[in-house]
């Protein structure tokens, strides 16, 4: 609700008498941050959906909504990484790779030459400082810095990756010692692969497709955006399609996978949406990225009466009238609402950079903000409802 990380919750249920009474604390010891880490993480995905259906039905119940107006929406959620340069993803790989050999010396250290534990870091980044610096210069002696240095730093990721695959195996041969250590840089050696590939496509001159791309070691699942929004053209993320019904009642989210167009996802949203209330929406309202030539006959067949999506491109004189209507009018102005909600969900933070990791890590974040976003609504409706009966 307050956009609070972790600590910062832990800090203020322990310092205020009301939230400590709203947690059903009252005056027992709070938890600590990395206990309601611990917590967060135990719950997977299939948790976080099943109570989202449940609160759903607890809307129905309390007759905050009854399913008869449904409005879609698309938007991005990022996820909380720097902006992937080539030199940058590099000298990531010689930090990270870096950490690890440092923590494995300890468990296969014995023996091993001192060359394998060599940590390149320093090296990586002021390599990657000098490539960043020439490339804001424009001649060629900064050309050719820069050509220099992504030679290098080339040539020590070939380094830094035969120095991995060789601690992998020894990690391996230790065995359960160094178990934890071993996951994790076995995870590492195939991302440099792919980080060194693309760079050396980039540099011989290869446009590399965003399905190809790897933005981030940490995030590697992130997807490359690109809306042609005017203030931020390209987004690093996943995209989102949100349903929201009468009463403010975020009913469906669905998390996509890279960049496909929103149109295909209209019937499924309406077939998911008679899951959870038994019936199809009287009216669908959405903008025109919605629109498609068989999306309106597929959803009026299924019994939807009124389907208020612009058509793209010049509209014939027939469509002009039929969007001219009232009905069409008010299904365009009750749809511009789920714009506002995900303004409110940007602000509030549910929206926002996703402070979670990995790929459930991102879904349970967008469930526990859709969750919060429902019962806030539902209290707003009994609390309206109660000041009703009062006056």
């Amino acid at each position: 609700m307050y956009d609070w990380s972790y600590r910062q919750t832990a800090w203020f249920v322990d310092d205020s008498l009301s939230l400590r009474v709203f947690c059903r604390l009252y005056d027992q010891p709070a938890p600590e941050y990395s206990t309601l880490i611990r917590w967060a993480g135990a719950l997977g995905t299939e948790t976080v959906e099943a109570l989202h259906r449940r609160v759903v039905h607890l809307a129905r119940e309390q007759k905050v909504t009854r399913g008869r107006k449904l409005r879609i929406d698309g938007t991005v959620v990022e996820t909380t990484i720097h902006y992937p340069t080539d030199s940058a993803l590099l000298a990531d790989v010689g930090r990270m790779i870096g950490r690890v050999v440092r923590r494995a010396k300890a468990v296969v250290g014995e023996g091993a030459p001192a060359t394998l534990f060599r940590d390149w870091t320093r090296s990586t980044k002021r390599l990657a400082r000098q490539i960043g610096e020439a490339a804001r210069k424009r001649s060629e002696a900064g050309q050719q810095v820069r050509t220099t240095a992504y030679r290098r730093l080339l040539s020590i990721m070939g380094t830094v990756h035969c120095q991995a695959q060789e601690v992998v195996e020894r990690l391996q041969a230790s065995g359960n010692a160094g178990k934890r250590l071993h996951t994790e840089l076995e995870a590492l050696v195939p991302l440099t692969e792919q980080v060194v590939q693309q760079t050396v496509r980039r540099l011989a001159g290869e446009q590399v497709p965003a399905g190809d791309k790897l933005v981030s070691l940490v995030e590697p699942h992130t997807d490359i955006l690109r809306r042609n929004k005017p203030q931020q053209q390209t987004e690093f993320g996943h995209k989102l399609i949100l349903g929201e019904v009468d009463g403010g009642i975020i009913s469906e989210c669905q998390v996509l996978e890279g960049n496909p167009p929103e149109a295909p996802e209209l019937v499924g949203q309406v077939d998911r949406h008679r899951e959870h209330f038994g019936h199809v929406p009287d009216m669908v309202a959405t903008d025109r990225g919605f629109y498609a030539p068989g999306n309106e006959a597929a959803l009026r067949a299924r019994g939807v009466k009124r389907v208020a999506i612009p058509e793209q491109g010049k509209p014939s004189p027939e469509r002009q009238t039929l969007e001219r209507s009232r009905w069409f009018r008010q299904g365009q102005r009750f749809r511009t609402g789920i714009e506002g909600r995900i303004s409110v969900g940007k602000r509030r933070g549910w929206l926002g950079r996703c402070r979670d990791h990995g790929q459930d890590g991102f879904d349970r974040w967008i469930g526990w903000g859709v969750l919060a976003n429902n019962l806030v609504a539902i209290a707003r409706s009994e609390a309206a409802q109660a000041q009703k009966q009062a006056a």
